[in-house]
């Protein structure tokens, strides 16, 4: 009898970069709801049936914030945690998007305000651990260095 504890992989979550004149800042939302309530996070949620992971990540982006002609990239980050009830270890890849200064936002019901953040205070602001760790890997490769066209989705 082995005593495996299971990895799932059921859905996603996206980091939104907006450009500004002092550079990019990070869309956080902030949750109103029975899961995550009143913790403030970038963008998650399942991918549905037939799904692809990119293409639940484009779904969640328009469902959560309203956003449409998001440039998506892949950036080889999981979010990961694990379930103390479920006993299995959830994982899910992490996109990051790119959007214009002058798109609103509108957020869905899943939500109560949102903000666009420094880094730093994105770091510090995310309610997560490991949210930390994902904001500054997406900072690195993907604001101070040029992302990979190979990262790029649709390229």
């Amino acid at each position: 009898m082995e005593n495996n504890i299971p990895i799932r992989c059921l859905g996603i979550a996206v980091v939104l970069l907006q450009k500004s004149d002092t550079g990019y800042k990070v869309l956080l939302l902030k949750r109103d709801s029975e899961v995550l309530d009143e913790a403030w996070c970038y963008i998650g949620g399942r991918i549905e049936q037939g799904e692809k992971a990119w293409e639940a990540a484009l779904r969640e982006i328009r469902e959560e914030t309203g956003l449409e002609g998001v440039v998506l990239y892949t950036s080889n980050k999981f979010d990961q945690f694990y379930l103390p009830a479920e006993n299995y270890i959830y994982l899910a890849p992490v996109f990051v998007g790119f959007v214009d200064q002058e798109h609103e936002v509108i957020l869905n019901d899943e939500h109560s305000e949102f903000k666009c953040f420094s880094f730093e205070e994105a770091v510090e602001t995310a309610s997560l651990p490991g949210n930390d760790d994902v904001l500054r890997f997406i900072e690195k490769h993907f604001v101070k260095k040029h992302p990979s066209k190979y990262l790029l989705i649709g390229s």
